[in-house]
Parts: structure tokens; sequence; C-alpha cells
């Protein structure tokens, strides 16, 4: 860990909360809102985040999936995103969710016209708005834990 974190400390709650109060809880705020509030269904939701684990490589991201109302994406559904071009596992909107996921963390000026006609084409203007704002944090967050080494200790919100 690159942060010395006090004996009897959670690191998360240190780092996010104590340390930055002002802006962690905000951070840690706006995080949670991205999964309590989400409209995305849960395998373009999956798609996009577990794309954006794969290429931060928060541990602990990598190895969580989210739940919601009981329900998780199948096994295998990460080696699926892994190969998102080709694989048969998924749908239009979960093909272009991790597409997007990675075209924004690692070639964002590269979004071109052809891209967005086939986002709009299976995305409202409001899920586009959401899944950015999804794929923004997943991407800031992924990586502040990961960079300050506590990506292996992380916490997100179950439902």
């Amino acid at each position: 860990m690159i942060i010395d974190i006090p004996d009897g400390k959670e690191p998360i709650g240190y780092v996010w909360g104590e340390m930055v109060p002002g802006i962690g809880a905000a951070a840690a705020n706006f995080s949670m809102a991205v999964y309590e509030h989400t409209t995305l269904g849960l395998r373009e939701f999956e798609a996009a985040r577990l794309r954006v684990a794969q290429i931060n490589g928060c541990a602990f991201c990598l190895d969580w999936r989210t739940e919601r109302d009981g329900q998780k994406v199948e096994d295998g559904f990460a080696d699926a995103v892994t190969e998102w071009r080709t694989t048969d596992a998924f749908d239009d909107r979960t093909r272009l969710a991790a597409e997007y996921a990675e075209r924004y963390a690692l070639d964002h000026h590269g979004l071109d016209d052809d891209f967005w006609t086939r986002m709009k084409e299976r995305y409202s203007q409001a899920e586009i708005v959401e899944l950015t704002m999804s794929v923004g944090s997943w991407l800031a967050f992924g990586r502040l834990n990961h960079v300050l080494g506590i990506d292996s200790v992380c916490v997100l919100p179950s439902h």
C-alpha cells in the first residue's frame, strides 16, 4: 500500500473518509449512486464495469459481481467481457457497453460518428449519460484504489 494506514483503521474508510473528508465523502456518494440508482440492465452494467476493472487491474473489482434482486451474471461472464468482440454470449446492448467502456478508458478521442450512431440506435440519450457517468466512476475510483494499493480491501455497495 502506498498510503500508511494507522493501526486499527480500515484502509478504504481512512483513505476515502478521514484523509480527505470533503472530497472522499462526495466520491463515495457518487460511487454508491452508480449502483443504487442505475436504470441500466444488469448485463450491460456488468459488461461495462468488468471491462473497466480488467483495464484498471483493480483486484477487488475483478472479483466483484453486482447483484440485483438476487440475480448476478453467470459464471464465465468475465471471460465473455474479455472477448466482447466475438462472444455469442452478448446481445447488442451488452456488447456496446463493453466496447464503450474499453474505448472510453483507452481511446476516448477515438469515439467516432460510426460508434455514436450505433450507440444511439440501442441506447437513449439518458442511458448514454448514465453509462458514461458509471464508466467514469469506475475508471477513476478503480484506478485510485489500485494506484494507492488499497484495491485488495475495496468494498462496493450491495443491493
